[in-house]
C-alpha cells in the first residue's frame, strides 16, 4: 500500500531562462488542503481558444496580421461557433526593455499599431484577446523580454486598459521567490483593475500548484511544455492523470496547449490528443497555424462530440478506471468513456458499466464520437483501438434497476454513478489509490469488515432506489490502513435531503454508526467530504452498509412457515416448513413433534441453522415453541435465540431431547429483519434436530 501519490514534480533551475527543464519523477508529500477557488466567475469551463508559441515560436510570421488573420479564421472555420473563444499572444510580443515610465512597451515592427489595437479588432470578431507575461525579471524567450516581478500592478492595469481578457504567467528568471507569493500578487493586481482577465498559472508544477492554485488561478500547469511528438505527448498524459481530485469548476489542471496540427504526429495520434484533453477537463489552447490547417486538423479541432465532454458544467476530470480505460462523470448522469491504446499495435480493450461508475440499468445508449455510430449495450463496452488510437464515448444509462425485496448490502448491489477522490470506489476492500483490487479488508479503530465500500474523499456513489426502500444503515470511519492522518465527513442523502452526516471522523476514532431513513426516496447518495483539512490519506470505509427495500408481510397473523425467508442455512439438509429435519432430501421428515406435542405448521431445523425474514419494520411479535424433535430420542442439545435487527429478543437456553416444548415471545416492533438461530448446545451436533412449533408473527 502507497500512501504517498505518485505524482510527477520538474526540476526548476533557479534563474532558468529558457523554457523548463524536462520533467522528472519525484514523489511529493500527501496533498494539501485543496482551496476553494478563485472566484472571478471566469473559466466556469476550460478556457478554449489559440496561442501562437507552439507554431510560431518568436520568429517574426508572429506579428499583427497573423493575430488578426487567426480572429478571421474562427469566425469563418467555425471554430467560434464550436466554443474557441481567446485569441492569445505568447512571449516576444514586446521590446527587450521597458519605457522611462517602468511601462512594457509593444515591439512597434511586430505590431504597428500597438496592442489595444489588436485586441479591438478581435474584441470586433465577438473574441477575447490573452497576453502572456512571466512572473519574473524576465520572460522565457532567450532575448529576454521584460517579466512582471514587482511591476505587477503597472502591468495589470496596462493590460486591462488594453482591454486584455487573458493572461498566461509564466515562470522563468523568478530570482528564486517564493511562487506563491510571486502569483498571488499578479492575482491581487489583476483582481484590482476591476477587469475580469482570466488567470492561467504556468509554473510548470514545480511548486505542486495543485495544492495551492486554485484561488489564485483560474488554471495551472500540472508539467512541463509540451512537443509535438508521441513520447512527449503521452507522458505528459500521465503525469496529469492522478491529479483528477483538484480539477473542479473555475479551477484546472493545464497539462498544456494543444500540438493537434503541428505535423509532427499522425491524425490517429492528434485525435488521441484531444480526446484524452477532452478527458481531463483540460484548457483547449489550439498551437497550430490555423492558415494552413489541413481538413483533418480542422475536423479534430471542431469535433463537437468531445468539445461537449470537455466543457461539460460538472466540471469533472476523467479517472482512469483500468489500464488505458478513462471514465469522466456528466451533468446530465451520461458518461465519458475514453479507450487508449498506447502500445504499437490495434488491441482490444474492454470495460463494463459497473467499471466506469454508472451500473444498475438495463441497457445502454453507445454513441462512438468520431465515427458517430449509436449502439446498444447490456453493459460491456469494448472496440479494437488502433496503435496509438483512442475510442470515445458516451454512454447513457437506461432505465435503472430497483433494488430487491429484502435486506441487502450495498457492496452487492450496482450502484447509478460512482466518483471517488484516488482510483475507483472499492467493493468489501478498503481503498488503495490507483487500480481496482488494490485494497485490504476493511478495518476502522481495529474493527474489520467483510463487506463494504472503500472510497477516498472527495466521493459520492449515488444508488437508485425507486421509491421501494425504508432504511439504510452503515457504520462509517477512517479505514486504519492510513496510520496516523486522515480527516473525512460522511453524508447520506435521499434524493436532495440529507438525511445523515457523521461530522468530521478522523484516523483515531472508532466507527460511527449512522442510520437514515429512506421512506419515498428515488436515490440514496452517499457523499464523503475531506473533513475541512484537504485530502490527504482520506481513506473512507462504508462499512457493513445495509439496506432495506420493499415490502414486509401483510397485516395479521402469518404461520412463519407461510412466510418467505431472505435465506436459509441448516446443519444437515435443508431447512423444512411444517416438518420435521430428515437431514437429506427435502421433504423427508416427520411431523414436528416436541415432548408429545405435535405442530401442524412450523420449521424443522438441525444445528447449526439460521432463517433471515426481511419484516420492513411492520411487526410486532413472534410467538413460538421450540424445542429438540422427539425423533431424536433422548439425544440431541441446542439453543434457539431470535433476533430483531442484531438485538437478542428471545433465548431458550440450552434444550434437550428429555425436555418439553420451551414458549418464546420476541417484540419485533420497528424491525427490519428477523432472524431465528439454532446454535449445537455447547456440545455437538449429533441428533440436534430443532422445531420451531407453531411459529406466529404478527404484523
Amino acid at each position: 500500500m502507497r500512501h504517498l501519490r505518485k505524482l510527477s514534480a520538474l526540476v526548476l533551475l533557479v534563474g532558468l531562462v529558457g523554457a523548463p527543464a524536462a520533467p522528472a519523477t519525484a514523489t511529493p508529500a500527501a496533498p494539501a488542503t485543496a482551496p476553494a477557488t478563485l472566484g472571478n466567475g471566469l473559466a466556469l469551463t476550460p478556457q478554449m481558444g489559440f496561442n501562437n508559441w507552439n507554431s510560431t515560436h518568436c520568429r517574426a510570421e508572429f506579428n499583427e496580421s497573423m493575430v488578426k488573420g487567426i480572429a478571421d479564421i474562427f469566425v469563418s472555420s467555425g471554430l467560434k461557433a464550436a466554443g474557441y473563444q481567446y485569441v492569445n499572444l505568447d512571449d516576444c510580443w514586446a521590446l527587450p526593455n521597458r519605457d522611462s515610465a517602468g511601462n512594457l512597451v509593444p515591439d512597434p515592427v511586430r505590431f504597428p499599431n500597438g496592442i489595444k489595437a489588436v485586441a479591438d479588432y478581435v474584441h470586433s470578431k465577438g473574441l477575447k484577446f490573452g497576453i502572456y507575461s512571466s512572473a519574473g525579471t524576465k520572460t522565457c524567450d532567450s532575448l529576454g523580454f521584460p517579466g512582471g516581478l514587482d511591476h505587477e500592478t503597472a502591468d495589470a492595469n496596462l493590460w486591462a486598459s488594453w482591454g486584455v481578457d487573458y493572461l498566461k504567467y509564466d515562470n522563468c528568471n523568478n530570482a528564486g521567490v517564493d511562487a506563491q507569493t510571486r502569483y498571488k500578487k499578479m492575482r491581487d493586481a489583476l483582481a484590482a483593475t476591476g477587469r475580469p482577465i482570466l488567470y492561467s498559472i504556468c509554473e510548470w508544477g514545480s511548486n505542486q500548484p495543485w495544492n495551492w492554485a486554485a484561488d489564485v488561478g483560474n488554471s495551472w500547469r500540472t508539467t512541463g511544455d509540451i512537443s509535438d511528438n508521441w513520447s512527449s505527448m503521452v507522458s505528459i498524459l500521465h503525469q496529469n492523470e492522478s491529479l483528477a481530485p483538484y480539477a473542479k469548476v473555475g479551477a484546472w489542471n493545464d497539462p498544456d496547449m494543444l500540438e493537434v496540427g503541428n505535423g509532427g504526429m499522425t491524425d490517429t495520434e492528434y485525435r488521441s490528443h484531444f480526446s484524452l484533453w477532452s478527458m481531463m477537463a483540460a484548457p483547449l489552447l489550439i498551437g497550430s497555424d490555423l492558415r494552413t490547417a489541413s481538413p483533418a486538423t480542422m475536423t479534430i479541432l471542431t469535433n463537437a462530440d468531445v468539445i461537449a465532454l470537455d466543457q461539460d458544467s460538472l466540471g469533472k476530470q476523467a479517472t482512469v478506471v483500468a489500464t488505458g480505460v478513462y471514465s469522466k462523470p456528466l451533468a446530465n448522469g451520461d458518461r465519458g468513456v475514453a479507450l487508449f491504446n498506447e502500445g504499437n499495435s490495434a488491441k482490444t480493450i474492454t470495460t463494463t458499466a459497473a467499471a466506469v461508475g454508472i451500473g444498475g440499468a438495463t441497457s445502454y445508449t453507445v454513441k462512438d464520437l468520431w465515427s458517430k455510430a449509436t449502439s446498444t449495450s447490456t453493459g460491456t463496452f469494448s472496440a479494437t483501438v488502433p496503435a496509438h488510437g483512442t475510442i470515445v464515448y458516451r454512454v447513457t444509462p437506461g432505465s435503472p434497476v430497483p433494488p430487491p425485496t429484502g435486506i441487502s448490502q450495498l457492496s452487492d448491489l450496482s450502484w447509478r454513478s460512482a466518483t471517488n477522490g484516488w482510483g475507483p470506489v472499492e467493493r468489501d476492500r478498503s481503498n488503495g489509490e490507483q487500480a481496482a483490487g488494490d485494497g485490504r479488508t476493511l478495518t476502522i479503530g481495529g474493527t474489520t469488515y467483510a463487506k463494504g465500500l472503500g472510497t477516498h474523499a472527495a466521493s459520492e456513489i449515488v444508488y437508485h432506489l425507486g421509491g421501494t426502500c425504508t432504511t439504510f444503515s452503515v457504520d462509517v470511519g477512517v479505514d486504519d490502513e492510513v496510520g496516523v492522518t486522515g480527516s473525512v465527513t460522511f453524508q447520506v442523502y435521499r434524493d436532495a435531503t440529507k438525511v445523515a452526516d457523521s461530522g468530521p471522523v478522523t484516523w483515531a476514532d472508532a466507527a460511527k454508526h449512522l442510520t437514515a431513513s429512506l421512506t419515498g426516496g428515488q436515490q440514496l447518495r452517499l457523499v464523503v467530504t475531506d473533513g475541512g483539512n484537504g485530502i490527504g490519506y482520506d481513506h473512507a470505509d462504508w462499512a457493513n452498509p445495509k439496506i432495506a427495500c420493499g415490502p414486509g408481510p401483510g397485516a395479521g397473523s402469518h404461520p412463519l412457515s407461510d412466510v418467505a425467508w431472505s435465506s436459509a442455512g441448516n446443519g444437515w439438509g435443508p431447512v423444512e416448513k411444517d416438518r420435521s429435519n430428515g437431514e437429506q432430501a427435502a421433504g423427508d421428515g416427520r411431523t414436528l413433534t416436541v415432548g408429545g406435542v405435535t405442530y401442524a405448521k412450523g420449521l424443522g431445523v438441525h444445528a447449526t441453522s439460521d432463517i433471515v425474514y426481511y419484516l420492513a419494520g411492520g411487526c410486532s411479535s413472534l410467538t413460538v415453541d421450540v424445542g429438540v424433535d422427539d425423533e431424536s430420542g433422548n439425544n440431541g442439545s441446542v439453543a434457539f435465540q431470535v433476533y430483531r435487527d442484531g438485538t437478542l429478543v428471545a433465548n431458550s437456553g440450552v434444550v434437550r431431547g428429555t425436555g418439553g416444548p420451551v414458549r418464546l415471545t420476541a417484540d419485533l416492533t420497528g424491525g427490519q429483519e428477523l432472524r431465528l438461530t439454532v446454535t449445537n448446545g455447547g456440545d455437538n451436533v449429533d441428533y440436534d434436530h430443532a422445531d420451531w412449533g407453531g411459529p406466529i408473527l404478527t404484523c
